[in-house]
């Protein structure tokens, strides 16, 4: 059960606010469509998305690294939201196609051509979970992700990221079909680079700076999770925290995107830069550029402060 307590503080005491469940699921729902980028960083795609095997979907949507997502939500703790989550998510896995015409209708074409299949995940949205729910979803290989939600009074909702399990299977990379018509109009992909070509032509030292810097994100917080991704590396809570990519030719280096606001530093040349309105691979508003150990320990200070500010 959840142990996290809200209150008001009034001027001569404090009071304790009682959190309550969705009287509906649909409000639930209704509330997270409406807002799912503000909320979980994923982009809306589809409600009660009907499936070829009978199913219906809650929600599908595409997250900040281009990953597509399916929620599903249940309103009590006792409901077996998990493995309906996951009867639909091996659907999806097996009917990519129908996704890709989605996120093609929705958002179009480009984005469509750069879905990140390995990064595919459940997330489960309930008032709560217990420990087997816990314990069951490390027994499974696939991305899942548990989400407690409690509202307080009238006007607040707090969603909490109870458990994660990463997927050991290695990304997928074949191409999805779609039909005749769209195969012949389809682009080519701009993004042929992956970070395996980069770390195989790459410098022992880069390796190592690479690697310094993951370890040092991974390690501020438990609830940090790591995606290794087809162009970066991922880490994130509910949403990303910083994307972690190597550039090995011409001017090796390792570069860091984070959610951090550029104006609420000093930016440095040839270190840091705004990249607001800059197209960049990863999400976060700070672009970090590291060529040794020096700028390392650096990154580390700014890495920090995205991470407290998160």
């Amino acid at each position: 059960m959840s142990d996290i307590k809200l209150f008001r503080t009034l001027p001569n005491s404090v009071e304790e606010l009682t959190p309550k469940s969705a009287k509906l699921e649909r409000e639930l729902q209704k509330q997270i469509e409406a807002n799912m980028d503000t909320f979980l960083s994923i982009r809306f795609l589809a409600t009660e998305f009907s499936t070829s095997n009978g199913g219906r979907i809650d929600s599908l949507g595409l997250d900040e690294n281009g990953c597509p997502v399916i929620i599903e939500y249940k309103r009590h703790s006792n409901e077996n939201v998990i493995n309906q989550g996951l009867f639909y998510l091996d659907w999806l896995l097996d009917h990519k196609a129908d996704f890709k015409l989605l996120a093609m209708s929705v958002l179009g074409n480009d984005v469509a051509d750069t879905i990140e299949w390995s990064g595919a995940r459940l997330v489960c949205i309930a008032s709560d979970f217990n420990r087997y729910d816990e314990y069951a979803i490390k027994q499974i290989d696939r991305n899942i992700e548990l989400m407690r939600y409690k509202y307080f009074s009238n006007d607040l909702l707090l969603l909490e990221l109870v458990n994660t399990q990463i997927s050991s299977k290695p990304a997928a990379q074949e191409p999805v079909t779609v039909n005749t018509v769209q195969a012949e109009t389809k682009k080519t992909s701009a993004y042929d680079w992956t970070m395996e070509k980069a770390k195989s032509q790459c410098s022992e030292t880069l390796l190592s700076l690479f690697d310094e810097l993951c370890l040092f994100t991974e390690s501020l917080s438990d609830d940090i999770v790591r995606k290794d991704l087809k162009l970066y590396t991922a880490f994130k809570r509910i949403k990303n925290l910083a994307c972690v990519s190597i550039v090995p030719n011409k001017d090796p280096r390792v570069i860091i995107w984070l959610k951090l606001d550029p104006a609420s530093i000093e930016l440095e040349s040839g270190f840091t830069k705004d990249v607001r309105n800059v197209g960049h691979w990863g999400t976060g508003d700070l672009e970090i550029e590291i060529r040794n150990e020096e700028q390392a320990n650096k990154a580390k200070v700014l890495i920090q402060k995205a991470f407290e500010e998160s």
